[in-house]
């Protein structure tokens, strides 16, 4: 396997974006970012999550993800072939997605990149809540306090509602005023990421089960683990799965 943050920095130049350019493109299409999130992957410190991994393949034009970060893809006819080679035989593909009679009807013509990509047509409305600072009695998720977004194949299939972070408590991973995706159930599992409700407060956090109490764990190290005890009002909303 080829080293991933060194990877991700040789297609971003390639593609002459600098981080901040990919920080606010991501951020435009709902991970808000800032750079410094791009240089900790390229530094291997952290990694994007998949839906991020993605966009960041789209945006650099990588095609074969397989080729590109691990080994010649012995699936991909295009991997026995030189630079020269590869444009020609995408110089056929492009002549040909040109024509109904050879093109999918899922595919649309990237003009940016002269690639051809599949994108699902399918959308749908989510709910897409606050994290507030204050969860009051916990049922903040039953509330009106949150708008319909309309959201395709970047999202999920699995997401039930999505939440915009306030705070730096998961930082790295996470950033402040990111969106999550969230699948709605009361029951995790240790070492699960999940949102929370714990004495009038609402948090994003990853679960620690031990043999007879709970933590929840924050990425950013300036942040003590929050400690659930048997008196604690505490709820489970969801799974974090973005």
């Amino acid at each position: 396997m080829k080293n991933i943050g060194e990877t991700l920095t040789i297609y971003r130049k390639k593609a002459k974006l600098s981080q901040i350019d990919v920080a606010e493109r991501l951020t435009k299409a709902g991970f808000p970012l800032q750079n410094k999130a791009i240089y900790a992957w390229e530094k291997n410190k952290s990694t994007p999550n998949p839906t991020q991994f993605l966009l960041l393949c789209q945006m650099y034009g990588i095609t074969d993800i397989y080729s590109t970060f691990i080994e010649p893809n012995p699936d991909n006819p295009l991997a026995i072939l030189n630079e020269a080679g590869k444009e020609k035989a995408k110089d056929f593909i492009r002549i040909l997605s040109m024509t109904d009679e050879y093109r999918h009807e899922d595919v649309v013509i990237n003009e940016t990149n002269d690639n051809v990509t599949k994108f699902p047509v399918k959308q749908r409305k989510l709910p897409l809540y606050l994290l507030p600072a204050s969860a009051g009695t916990g049922e903040f998720l039953d509330s009106d306090d949150h708008e319909m977004v309309v959201v395709g194949s970047e999202v999920p299939e699995k997401a039930s509602f999505g939440i915009r972070l306030n705070g730096n408590s998961m930082e790295p991973r996470y950033m402040n005023g990111q969106i999550v995706w969230v699948y709605r159930t009361t029951e995790l599992y240790d070492g699960d990421i999940g949102i929370f409700y714990l004495d009038g407060q609402a948090y994003c956090k990853k679960l620690h089960k031990m043999k007879n109490s709970i933590e929840l764990i924050s990425f950013n190290p300036e942040y003590m683990p929050i400690k659930v005890t048997e008196a604690s009002d505490f709820k489970i909303f969801g799974r974090v799965i973005s």
